[in-house]
């Protein structure tokens, strides 16, 4: 600094510091291009993730709609089964000739309890594949989500090599990079066998 207070910067550093401004280091150019492709896979990633997610939800939900379903076949089931176990005993305390006709209808109600029940048990497997698809398709879920979060710290250590300038930084980022692929490829894989 001078004695009027303003700074004056010798040549070379004048030169060096318009030559710095007008080539980046080849390995801020790296990142740059590095973090920009990462950027974009992070975000196909999490658009998958959140297909799978709505996937796996809509499972669940159909699951506890077939549940709903079967309970109101089981409460049918016993509402019928009360009609029949009351025809039982109006046949036991009938007189001999209106038995025939309470026999009938107990004979009905026998009947119709079969195809209730019958019908309650396909919903209660429906309910029960459906919530096993929505299970095996939060597997890979998690997967994804990991490897959103590779991906994502890969970007920060990105970040921190173009401000440190630290090569060994950018390996690691590499590294993260590289396994948050990998976990979305073993996640695309799970998915595929689902």
């Amino acid at each position: 600094m001078s004695e009027n207070g303003v700074h004056a910067h010798a040549p070379h550093e004048e030169m060096l510091h318009h030559a710095a401004q007008a080539h980046p280091s080849r390995l801020n150019q790296w990142v740059a291009v590095f973090t920009a492709v990462l950027a974009a896979l992070g975000a196909l990633v999490s658009y998958q993730g959140s297909v799978l997610m709505e996937e796996v939800l809509l499972n669940k939900n159909e699951a506890v709609l077939e549940k709903a379903h079967a309970t109101d076949q089981w409460n049918y089931y016993q509402a019928v089964s009360t009609k029949q176990h009351l025809m039982e005993l109006s046949r036991d305390l009938a007189p001999a000739e209106r038995r025939p006709a309470i026999d009938a209808k107990i004979a009905k109600y026998v009947a119709q309890k079969g195809e209730i029940a019958k019908k309650a048990r396909e919903l209660d497997a429906a309910s029960a594949h459906a919530n096993e698809h929505s299970l095996h398709l939060s597997r890979p879920h998690a997967a994804i989500l990991r490897a959103i979060i590779a991906l994502q710290i890969a970007i920060s250590l990105a970040s921190i090599t173009a401000l440190t300038g630290k090569r060994w930084l950018f390996g690691i980022a590499a590294l993260s990079a590289l396994a948050g692929v990998g976990l979305w490829i073993a996640a695309l894989g799970w998915k595929v066998l689902a």
